[in-house]
């Protein structure tokens, strides 16, 4: 276990999204059981979700960290309105991460608006479990000091 997360009491917790008129969520649920398997606490929010529902049941749920599924063509308008939303309300300690079928160069452009990781079809689960282990006690150290 990383030394920053054995300072915390509680596990990750995630919340996993899918957002738009997307109806493919089998990826969302895999990656959900995964993280679920792997000790996190996890919140899937189902189908048809809007950015401000996302936002709003990650602010409710307190989550560490926010899964994006984007398979709809939609993902610079998705990511970048969860973005803005987290930023707005000062909760951009929560990390927006995905998966989803993109290009590079919106993947780079959704990088530099501050969404962490996006994972593409085909990702070990492993990978996003290590992400995660890795990325949220970092944002939880800073949150604290």
């Amino acid at each position: 276990m990383p030394e920053l997360l054995k300072k915390h009491s509680r596990p990750i917790r995630v919340l996993v999204a899918k957002a738009g008129l997307d109806g493919h969520d089998r990826g969302a649920k895999v990656v959900a059981a995964c993280l679920r398997d792997a000790g996190m606490e996890v919140v899937y929010t189902g189908l048809r979700q809007t950015p401000e529902m996302i936002f709003n049941a990650a602010i409710q749920e307190d989550a560490d960290a926010i899964g994006l599924s984007s398979l709809s063509g939609a993902h610079m308008t998705l990511f970048s309105r969860v973005m803005e939303l987290l930023r707005a309300q000062g909760a951009d300690s929560i990390l927006l991460f995905g998966g989803g079928v993109m290009p590079d160069a919106d993947v780079k452009k959704l990088n530099e608006l501050g969404v962490g990781r996006l994972f593409g079809p085909g990702t070990d689960t492993h990978a996003i479990v290590d992400y995660l282990n890795q990325e949220v006690p970092k944002r939880r150290a800073l949150t604290e000091t």
